[in-house]
């Protein structure tokens, strides 16, 4: 592989490719170390500035078509490194501008009009962030699970899928948060923008890992345009998504 070549056999393998010596193997093989080192792309094309002045010398004194051969195919040598070389960076930067986030921070949520039962309440959500923050996710899901499967007032309902939502992303099951997230949508009119916010924001957070880009920007641009906490992040993705 060419990865296990030292300094000096990847120079040699450059200067190899420059005369074309190599395969077609070995030369996807070069590519492959190449793009990844600036100091050799550079030694590359050094070579073949190098060699396009050589063989312009060596051909002066032949014909002129054969003299032009040689000049030209040296130049396309380093006109096609730098295409390649400019598309992979392009490629690069947009790849890596933005990122789904890795993990949420539980924490806990209220609804707008301050919509919860009771003190033991708030201790079962409270008390499944504890069990989660301490490596106990699965008790934390049954624990609001629970809850959740006896809960009536749409506040709570959206609280607890909220929660519900969080701990299944931090899990890597995008698929399932998103299936608590939108329940916290569908009762919108009982939460405050805040919540929504989040909602839409990791919902298009979980189709982002799921690649589904057209769904993860519709959900992001909802978050922005509630124009409230998560509007300048949500920008930012927008801006990168629509590239």
């Amino acid at each position: 592989m060419i990865e296990s070549f030292n300094k000096k056999e990847l120079e040699e393998k450059i200067d190899q490719y420059v005369n074309g010596q190599l395969s077609a193997q070995e030369v996807d093989e070069l590519w492959a170390e190449l793009i990844q080192d600036g100091y050799h792309l550079d030694y590359l094309k050094s070579v073949a500035n190098l060699k396009a002045v050589i063989e312009r010398k060596r051909e002066e004194q032949k014909s002129t078509n054969k003299k032009q051969y040689w000049y030209y195919a040296a130049a396309a040598v380093i006109a096609l490194l730098i295409a390649v070389v400019g598309v992979m960076n392009i490629s690069t930067q947009q790849q890596s501008s933005v990122e789904p986030v890795s993990s949420i921070e539980l924490d806990y949520y209220r609804s707008g009009d301050g919509a919860v039962s009771s003190t033991s309440d708030k201790e079962v959500i409270r008390n499944a962030i504890k069990l989660a923050n301490t490596g106990h996710e699965n008790e934390a899901i049954s624990l609001l699970q629970s809850e959740l499967e006896n809960a009536t007032e749409p506040g709570w309902i959206a609280e607890l899928s909220l929660n519900l939502g969080s701990l299944h992303y931090n899990n890597g099951n995008y698929n399932k948060a998103i299936e608590y997230y939108e329940r916290v949508v569908t009762h919108k009119n009982s939460v405050d923008v805040l919540m929504l916010e989040k909602a839409y924001w990791y919902i298009g957070n979980a189709y982002f890992h799921l690649d589904q880009l057209v769904d993860a920007e519709m959900n992001i641009e909802k978050a922005y345009e509630l124009n409230g906490a998560y509007r300048r992040v949500a920008k930012s993705y927008l801006n990168a998504l629509s590239d």
